[in-house]
């Protein structure tokens, strides 16, 4: 299945947009765990225009109560664009600091054994450092914050190649 291209700008005039605000056609998740991976998949969408409806484990937002774990979930939106079977929706992979675009993930592993926190990547300088890649996210919201100032554990990337109809 070949892939479509991905609109790294659109994904990041998105994330601009919304970086301090809520988009009234997705619910806020703040309260409820966070917003950051519901904040990642709107950008994903604004990028790449196509959802995957696969019960369980598609990726997908219809509202609050009807959406994929994929959709808000930082492990399963991992999964999702990692996966193996080429099947409709986005992919990705994981990826090297010195990969990283305009439009892609990052995720970041605090105190627990889990990631916790899906940032979007608005802006890479050169040469690739967390100091020059800066992100935008919700549930702290910001926006072209340096990589540099989270205080984690670990941190993985994901760079997207593009989505399949």
């Amino acid at each position: 299945m070949p892939l479509i291209p991905y609109d790294r700008a659109a994904a990041v005039r998105y994330a601009h947009r919304w970086a301090f605000g809520r988009n009234p056609h997705y619910y806020n998740f703040d309260e409820l765990g966070g917003d950051c991976t519901n904040f990642a998949s709107q950008c994903l969408y604004a990028g790449s225009g196509i959802m995957n409806y696969t019960p369980d484990f598609g990726w997908y937002y219809i509202g609050p109560n009807n959406k994929a774990p994929a959709w808000t979930g930082v492990p399963y939106f991992y999964n999702f664009l990692t996966r193996k079977e080429e099947n409709r929706g986005p992919v990705g992979v994981r990826a090297s600091l010195e990969e990283l675009l305009p439009g892609d993930f990052v995720q970041l592993r605090f105190d627990s054994e889990l990631f916790g926190h899906t940032p979007v990547v608005v802006e890479v300088g050169s040469p690739a450092a967390l100091d020059n890649v800066l992100v935008a996210a919700h549930s702290q919201d910001s926006d072209f914050r340096p990589l540099s100032t989270y205080d984690v554990r670990e941190i993985r990337f994901l760079h997207i190649l593009g989505s399949r109809k």
